[in-house]
């Protein structure tokens, strides 16, 4: 493992900045942390989890695909895209890393989307340990270690300063870039410090939770359950919790006319709106009670259903605290759990 002096954090971010693009969690004008592209002199910020989901590097909410330019009765197809630039992604916590691998399954299973696989393979990602988990967190629901976030080089920030771990091809090429600046270390602190972060997590509100109820093999029970009307009877359909959630993946494709061509792009769609796929036909789910247990059954069950057992859900928290009704997955989940 290897150390860093917390005084020399800016020269690191110079040095990986150098070659790439760098991206790290960062305080805006409103004292929001966000991921914002590194420039000289700005500060980490190591707030629990940025606002928005690091999902967002790999499926942006809105992304032009192609152009069309028309003279007549002609049509000419204009490919947009251009090659990614490599890219560094630093503090990325263990529940947003893991929410790659739900977004992996989706797009880059056959057919591969070749925008989200061309972005996926550009970017290199320095994941942060957590130290101090909040109540709303719930990772561990899901097999989710805060403490061991995986990624291409694991890290961990202490009082003292940054412990880095290689743990792919990728992680060592970047260690070693850095490496002048950088001492070995036993990571005896950064593993004290884990073992507090347990410690903090089996004390949380959340700590009991368990999806055990819930898999495949429960969708006729839960989907056929009387609680959906009550649950969902609240519920203003706003869209907010598909909006902040890192494993949500829906999309709408339109196209923009510019007056001087039209433009295709994709941008965010939520189960939870009353047009999400809707046709000419019109809406298979009319109900916000149908769109409301649409979205909490393909977390807990559906998707367990089609992917071994690997629930949707990432347990990182943001539908808790942003949601305007304070109704979230947990409720859901405690609700559906009692079978009475």
């Amino acid at each position: 493992m290897k150390f860093l002096k917390k005084e020399n954090l800016s020269a690191l971010f110079e040095a990986l900045s150098a070659d790439s693009a760098l991206y790290l969690p960062t305080k805006d004008k409103n004292g929001k942390t966000n991921y914002a592209r590194y420039s000289a002199g700005m500060e980490y910020s190591d707030a629990l989890n940025t606002e928005r989901s690091a999902k967002d590097f790999f499926f942006p909410q809105t992304e032009d695909l192609v152009d069309f330019k028309m003279e007549g009765k002609t049509i000419e197809v204009i490919d947009i895209r251009k090659p990614s630039e490599d890219y560094v992604i630093f503090g990325v916590r263990a529940c947003d890393m893991a929410s790659f691998d739900i977004l992996d399954s989706v797009y880059l299973t056959d057919p591969v989307d070749s925008f989200y696989a061309e972005r996926r393979s550009h970017a290199t990602i320095m994941t942060m340990a957590c130290s101090a988990p909040s109540e709303t967190c719930f990772c561990r629901t899901f097999g989710i270690d805060p403490a061991s976030p995986a990624g291409d080089v694991q890290c961990a920030m202490t009082d003292a300063g940054l412990y880095l771990e290689a743990l792919t091809e990728k992680g060592e090429a970047l260690v070693a870039k850095i490496s002048a600046m950088l001492e070995e270390s036993d990571g005896a602190e950064a593993a004290e410090q884990g073992k507090r972060c347990h410690e903090i997590m089996d004390r949380l509100p959340l700590s009991k939770l368990t999806p055990d109820s819930f898999g495949g093999d429960t969708m006729m029970e839960h989907f056929r359950s009387e609680k959906w009307a009550s649950l969902s009877e609240a519920c203003l359909g706003c869209g907010t919790c598909t909006f902040v959630c890192p494993t949500c993946q829906c999309y709408d494709i339109r196209d923009f006319d510019t007056g001087n061509g039209i433009k295709r792009y994709r941008c965010w769609d939520s189960c939870m709106y009353s047009d999400f796929t809707k046709m000419a036909h019109g809406n298979s789910r009319n109900s916000q009670l149908e769109r409301f247990r649409q979205r909490f059954m393909h977390k807990l069950v559906y998707y367990p259903a089609n992917n071994d057992g690997k629930f949707g859900c990432v347990g990182c928290g943001r539908c808790l605290s942003k949601c305007p009704i304070s109704m979230n997955i947990v409720k859901v989940m405690k609700e559906l759990e009692d079978r009475s």
